[in-house]
């Protein structure tokens, strides 16, 4: 069964990106109601280890940033 993309929530997919291995990517997917092969799993992980943020992605990936209007030179909001 292919995965509709606009089916994967966020919480998701931020719990597929920490898998360390495509075994327990494929054990996320079933439990998520997914079924995925071990090469489609592959496939995803080396797409995953493939992918280099930038510093805003990072920081916003990490819970950093600030409130609409701080006026600090170092936020990558301003």
């Amino acid at each position: 069964m292919a995965i509709n993309r606009k089916e994967i929530t966020s919480e998701q997919v931020m719990k597929a990106v920490q898998c360390k291995t495509a075994d327990e990517l494929m054990a996320l997917a079933k439990g998520s109601g997914f079924d995925i092969t071990k090469a489609e799993a592959e496939a995803y992980m080396a797409e995953l280890a493939d992918v280099e943020l930038d510093e805003a992605q990072l920081q916003k990936a990490a819970g950093g940033g600030c409130y609409p209007d701080c006026k600090n030179d170092y936020c990558f909001e301003n």
